[in-house]
């Protein structure tokens, strides 16, 4: 059953407080190990951040594009609270992501996805890349 609420979306970082709280519900920084401070200076470098705050102007959503502006984007931290989650308020922070790249004419968006999480991704128009070209990852200062 859908909650009612009404949410603020905001396209500007929420507080460091506010997102360490969100951020450390995903498990996350388990591995990264990252502060509030750390968190905050990664957040303001991004390109684009959409926040959403319920009415009691609590964080319970967020989403961040990472970009040179011109021709490559990458989707980071999209992250909806546990008590949010399977109402649409993710779908809304990927539909506001990808229009914003599409309207500064970014030519290729990226994402990474958990396996479980590939399905969400497709439904709003994301493929899987070439078996040859799936993209790599270096871990750097992250406990495996």
């Amino acid at each position: 059953m859908k909650q009612e609420f009404h949410l603020k979306f905001k396209e500007t970082p929420p507080d460091s407080r506010a997102y360490i709280k969100l951020f450390e519900t995903t498990g996350w920084n388990d591995g990264y190990q990252v502060d509030k401070l750390g968190l905050g200076t990664a957040i303001s470098n991004s390109w684009f951040t959409l926040s959403v705050y319920n009415d009691e102007n609590e964080l319970v959503g967020f989403g961040r594009v990472v970009s040179d502006g011109v021709l490559y984007a990458f989707i980071c931290d999209m992250i909806v609270a546990p008590d949010y989650q399977n109402q649409g308020i993710g779908s809304e922070i990927l539909k506001k992501l990808i229009r914003q790249c599409q309207e500064a004419g970014i030519r290729v968006l990226w994402l990474f996805a958990a396996a479980d999480k590939s399905g969400f991704y497709q439904k709003h128009g994301f493929k899987n890349r070439h078996h040859n070209a799936p993209g790599m990852q270096l871990n750097l200062n992250i406990r495996e």
